[in-house]
C-alpha cells in the first residue's frame, strides 16, 4: 500500500463515518508490515493501566507480541488477523475510555444513563489517523474534566509506592491508655512504631524525607499525621487511634485499586452537560455547586452536608432536575419514620407533640391539632399522616431544595447544626441537609428576578410555607467517589455505604469479549 492510498482511505474512512458508514475499517498494515500507527496504538493499549483499565482486555501483550514478529518478519495472513484484532481492541478502549466498563444500571437501582453526548470512537479514531495524532483519539475519549487527569497522575503514584517496604511489616500495637479505653497514641507519647510511621507518612508525602524525626509523637511528626488524618476524611487531631491506624494500614496499592474505581465512575458522570449544577460527594459528606464557562468548570459553592445512616437509611445515586424551592416548609414524616419512631415516641411522651409542633393531616387535606391514641392508631393504619408546622423545631428547618424523585430524598436546612462539626456525617433518615442554605438558594435563584440575598433571609425567616418554582430547572447530582484530587493532594474517603466493594468485585468478575481473530 503506498503512502498516497494509506493517506486517501484515511480522508475517506473520516468522510464516510461522517456520513454514517459504518463499514470502514483502520488501515494497521501495508503489505504485511505494521505501519507507524500500530505501534502507536498498541503502546496506547499497553499504557491501558495508567487510566485504570486492564491491558489484557485488549490483548495488548497479544498485539505486542505478534508486532513484534511482524516487523521481524512481515506476513501478509498474520498481518490481516493483526489488523483485525487491533482495529476491534482499539474500538474498544476508546469506547471504554468514555463511557466506563460497566453499565451503572447493573449495580444501583434506579440509574438513569447520562444523554447521548454524541461521543463515536469510529469518527474520532478516523479523524485521528488522518492527522497522524492517535493520542488524539485517547483525549476525545477521556472526561473532559481536570479531577480524571489529577486522578491519574495520582493513580501512577500509588501505583509505583505498591510494594514499599513501609508495609511490609505492621505498625506495634498502641500505646495503652492509664485510665483504660481503646490505646492511642497522642503527642507527647513515646511508642517503638515511630520509625514505621514516619516512613509511611514520607513515602505518601505528608512527612519531608528531610525532616528531622522527634524522640516522641511531637513537632513535624504531629503535624505530618494531622495532614494524612485531613486527606482521609479523619479528625485531624494528631492523635493516632483505632479509625486513622486502620487508614495507615491500607497499602499503596489498596489505594490505587480505589483511585481506580473513582475513574470509573468519572467515565459515568455528566459533569459539563449543563452550564449549572449541584453535585454531593456521599462519601466525602460535601455539596458543590458548578458553573461552565466556556468548557471550564468553575466551583460556586461547596459546603458539609449530612446524609442517609449508613447502616440502614443510605442516601441514594440520584440524577434529578431541581424545580423548586420551599421556604418556612412543613416536614411530612414519612409513614417509615411515622411506624418506627413518631408514634412509638408520642405514646411514651405525649408532650413532644405541642413542643415540636405537629398535627394530623387526613385525606380530605382536613388538619387535626389534637393528639389522641385513636388517631395514632389511625396513622398505623394509614388513614391519617402526620406533619410538623413550619417553626424553629421543624426538621427541613427554614427551606427545602425539591428535585422529584421516586425516593423523596431533597436536600434542606436542619436545626440540629452541631452535626456538621463531625468528620463522619451520616445522621439523616436519607435526605441530604446542607451547611450553607442561604448560600445554596442564591446559587440556586441565581438570576431569577427578584431573589437576592435579602429577601431570600426574608422568605426563610417569615415563617409561611411558600413554594418558588425555578425558572430553569437545575441538575442535582448525588454521586459516590472515595478518592479525590483537592489542592494537588489526593483525598481518600471510607466507603461509606459499601458501593465500591460492589463495584470493585463486578469489575473483577468482568469477562471481556474476545477479539475478532485475535492473533496467537
Amino acid at each position: 500500500m503506498s503512502s498516497i492510498w494509506t493517506h486517501t482511505a484515511r480522508v475517506l474512512g473520516a468522510a464516510l463515518l461522517a456520513v454514517g458508514g459504518a463499514a470502514w475499517a483502520a488501515p494497521w498494515q501495508d503489505g504485511g508490515r505494521p505501519l507507524p500507527e500500530a505501534r502507536e496504538a498498541v503502546a496506547l493499549l499497553d499504557d491501558a493501566a495508567s487510566h485504570g483499565l486492564q491491558p489484557r482486555d485488549y490483548g495488548a501483550p497479544a498485539l505486542r507480541r505478534t508486532l513484534e514478529q511482524l516487523e521481524q518478519a512481515p506476513d501478509a495472513a498474520t498481518a490481516q488477523a493483526f489488523e483485525a484484532s487491533l482495529d476491534e481492541a482499539f474500538r474498544r478502549f476508546l469506547r471504554e475510555l468514555h463511557a466506563g466498563r460497566l453499565q451503572p444500571a447493573t449495580l444501583y437501582r434506579g440509574w438513569k444513563p447520562a444523554p447521548a453526548d454524541g461521543f463515536d470512537p469510529d469518527t474520532v479514531l478516523a479523524e485521528a489517523l488522518a492527522r497522524h495524532r492517535l493520542h488524539a483519539a485517547v483525549d476525545a475519549a477521556v472526561p473532559p474534566l481536570p479531577q480524571y487527569q489529577r486522578l491519574r497522575e495520582a493513580l501512577a503514584r500509588y501505583q509505583a509506592l505498591d510494594g514499599h517496604p513501609a508495609w511490609a511489616e505492621p505498625l506495634p500495637a498502641l500505646p495503652a491508655r492509664p485510665g483504660g479505653g481503646a490505646p492511642r497514641l497522642e503527642p507527647g507519647q513515646a511508642w517503638s512504631g515511630l520509625a514505621l510511621l514516619a516512613q509511611r507518612l514520607q513515602a505518601l508525602g505528608d512527612l519531608d524525607e528531610a525532616a528531622t524525626l522527634p524522640p516522641r509523637h511531637a513537632g513535624v511528626l504531629v503535624e505530618a499525621l494531622r495532614r494524612f488524618q485531613e486527606r482521609h476524611g479523619l479528625q485531624a487531631d494528631g492523635v493516632l487511634g483505632r479509625d486513622t491506624r486502620a487508614a495507615l494500614d491500607v497499602s499503596p496499592g489498596r489505594r490505587a485499586r480505589q483511585i481506580v474505581l473513582a475513574l470509573e465512575r468519572l467515565r459515568w458522570t455528566p459533569l459539563t452537560r449543563a452550564p449549572r449544577m449541584i453535585v454531593v460527594n456521599l462519601p466525602e459528606f460535601v455539596l458543590r455547586a458548578y458553573e461552565v464557562r466556556d468548557g471550564r468548570i468553575e466551583l460556586r459553592q461547596e459546603m458539609k452536608v449530612i446524609v442517609g445512616k449508613a447502616l440502614d437509611t443510605r442516601t441514594p445515586l440520584l440524577d434529578e432536575q431541581m424545580r423548586s424551592i420551599e421556604f418556612s416548609p412543613y416536614w411530612n414524616v414519612p409513614p417509615s419514620i411515622a411506624r418506627g419512631e413518631l408514634v412509638p415516641r408520642l405514646r411514651r411522651d405525649p408532650g413532644y407533640w405541642s413542643r415540636e409542633g405537629f398535627e394530623f393531616v387526613a385525606p380530605d387535606g382536613s388538619v387535626q391539632t389534637g393528639l389522641s391514641a385513636t388517631r395514632l392508631d389511625a396513622v398505623l393504619a394509614g388513614q391519617l399522616r402526620i406533619r410538623q408546622r413550619p417553626g424553629p423545631r421543624n426538621a427541613l428547618g427554614d427551606i427545602k431544595f425539591v428535585f422529584p424523585n421516586s425516593d423523596n430524598i431533597y436536600l434542606h436546612h436542619t436545626p440540629s447544626t452541631g452535626l456538621f462539626e463531625r468528620a463522619r456525617r451520616d445522621f439523616s433518615h436519607g435526605c441530604i441537609r446542607v451547611e450553607q442554605p442561604q448560600a445554596l438558594a442564591a446559587f440556586v435563584l441565581e438570576g431569577q428576578p427578584g431573589w437576592d440575598l435579602p429577601r431570600i433571609r426574608e422568605a426563610m425567616a417569615r415563617g409561611e410555607s411558600n413554594s418558588v418554582r425555578l425558572e430553569r430547572p437545575l441538575p442535582v447530582l448525588i454521586a459516590y467517589g472515595t478518592a479525590l484530587v483537592k489542592d494537588g493532594r489526593v483525598h481518600f474517603f471510607e466507603d461509606l455505604y459499601g458501593h465500591d466493594r460492589a463495584l470493585d468485585a463486578a469489575l473483577r468478575a468482568r469477562v471481556a469479549a474476545p477479539l475478532p481473530e485475535s492473533p496467537r
